[in-house]
């Protein structure tokens, strides 16, 4: 169960801004972006598995060894069926800007505008690419991005927090040794999601908020 924070007025218009963003049809040169971070810990068998055998499954030693941690970015279109996940040894600004980079010259590289919709992190803010790039290079890369921001303690207002709930559920709920297996488990995953167009059909509006959370809205 998610924890809402205070209703007050700034939380009510950023909520607004992403609901209304949510119902705008679908517009191939204006797309509706999510992106959010997710932290995995790499783990290694202690002994060797037990291979597949005719009616009877792999099996592993519940002993295993830590292997170190890495980060993945994950940016998800809803609308549009498509998601971008990169691997990486961290999280930090450089790495973010380099993911936001990545999206912007070669994802979304013809997109008009892109609406990129991202949670209060210190490094989500147009500071982390002034830092990074320059502040004349980081007016030239983000000229065509209009930033969205979830209300403080509102990351459920981020589809990409369902499409890392996917991520987890369907290919990093088990072990993986290091990160070049991680990286061939995640490209298989997100290039078989992608080919089907798997998108999120997001049903929670405008509407539906004032009539749910309105008695808890702080004048």
């Amino acid at each position: 169960m998610w924890c809402i924070g205070a209703l007050t007025e700034e939380y009510r218009q950023r909520m607004y801004d992403l609901l209304d963003l949510y119902a705008r049809p679908f517009r191939p040169k204006e797309p509706v972006v999510c992106l959010d971070e997710k932290s995995k810990q790499l783990l290694k068998n202690s002994r060797p598995s037990l291979p597949v055998q005719p009616n009877s499954p792999a099996k592993q030693d519940y002993e295993y060894v830590r292997a170190g941690t890495c980060n993945l970015f994950v940016a998800v279109e809803p609308k549009g069926g498509r998601r971008t996940v990169m691997v990486t040894d961290r999280r930090a600004m450089t790495d973010f800007v380099a993911f936001v980079q990545y999206l912007l010259n070669h994802v979304y590289a013809t997109a008009r505008h892109i609406h990129l919709v991202m949670d209060n992190l210190n490094t989500h803010f147009r500071k982390s690419f002034e830092q990074v790039l320059g502040v004349k290079k980081a007016k030239a890369l983000l000229r065509r991005v209009i930033f969205h921001y979830t209300p403080k303690h509102a990351s459920w207002l981020n589809m990409a927090e369902i499409e890392i709930g996917i991520l987890d559920r369907q290919c990093l709920d088990r072990r993986l040794p290091d990160q070049a297996a991680l990286i061939t488990e995640v490209n298989a995953w997100q290039l078989r999601r992608n080919i089907e167009k798997r998108g999120i059909e997001w049903k929670f509006t405008r509407q539906d908020a004032d009539t749910k959370m309105s008695r808890h809205y702080v004048s």
